[in-house]
């Protein structure tokens, strides 16, 4: 899990969106690098606490439920996060929604684009403000997707959304650099996930066709990039996005 053999000792990580998918690979990735984890979980509290059993195998992990959609909510998440593991110098935002959502644009309801931007935008906004008010250097990395630059159709809410991440990034990489803070971010593409062959064999058959590399891409290739930001070996890095889609983005669309 951790093939880059980065030392991330007496790191403490808190991961949003940690009990499925993404998340729990870039939980496995921090704690095979040494760092304590904070898992946070909204609904899927049996996953989120095998994950927790897994990783106090290796380390310190503990599990917090929080509603990122309410901005008390969320900040009392960093609270108890620092709480448990006395301060966090990683922070990983990941928690998203309407990856999977199709919406016509004309049928785009309200709610579900306030729950979009609150969760995808409003969140690490908050997140990054109370990491900034601790007082310590770190490192921040938000988790993105080619879509922010290329929407997908049906769309709208969630790539608006990342492109709205993606801006919030570079701006808050701006505003605390003099903090020692360094923010960066991740796009990812088409992910492998159980399931996703079978559910979308269309899409897979189509991604694969295009893609340069012809596959899917691996969870933990973006994971161990996120170790690899988050380290002192990425000290002069911020402000940046890191595209991770088998080169699908790299191909002429005309």
């Amino acid at each position: 899990m951790n093939g880059l053999n980065l030392d991330l000792k007496g790191q403490k990580v808190l991961v949003t969106g940690a009990s499925a998918g993404l998340g729990t690979y870039l939980c496995k990735s921090f704690s095979a690098a040494g760092a304590d984890i904070g898992i946070h979980y909204n609904d899927s509290s049996e996953n989120a606490i095998v994950l927790e059993r897994e990783l106090r195998k290796k380390g310190k992990a503990y599990t917090f439920k929080a509603n990122l959609k309410e901005p008390e909510s969320t900040r009392l998440l960093f609270k108890e996060a620092v709480d448990e593991l006395e301060e966090v110098s990683i922070l990983i935002n990941c928690a998203a929604t309407a990856s999977q959502s199709m919406c016509d644009f004309a049928d785009l309801t309200d709610d579900l684009w306030g729950t979009t931007q609150e969760i995808n935008v409003q969140a690490p906004l908050i997140l990054s403000q109370e990491f900034a008010k601790q007082g310590i250097s770190g490192s921040i990395i938000n988790i993105s997707s080619i879509e922010a630059k290329q929407p997908a159709k049906g769309h709208t809410h969630y790539s608006v959304s990342k492109s709205a991440l993606e801006a919030l990034t570079k701006a808050s990489a701006t505003e605390l650099g003099s903090l020692g803070i360094r923010v960066n971010g991740i796009a990812p593409g088409l992910i492998e996930r159980d399931g996703i062959k079978v559910g979308w064999p269309e899409g897979v058959s189509r991604w694969e066709d295009n893609a340069p590399l012809g596959r899917l891409v691996d969870p933990e290739d973006i994971s161990s990039a996120a170790v690899f930001l988050a380290s002192d070996k990425a000290k002069s890095i911020t402000g940046s996005i890191l595209t991770i889609d088998c080169g699908l983005t790299a191909t002429p669309s005309w």
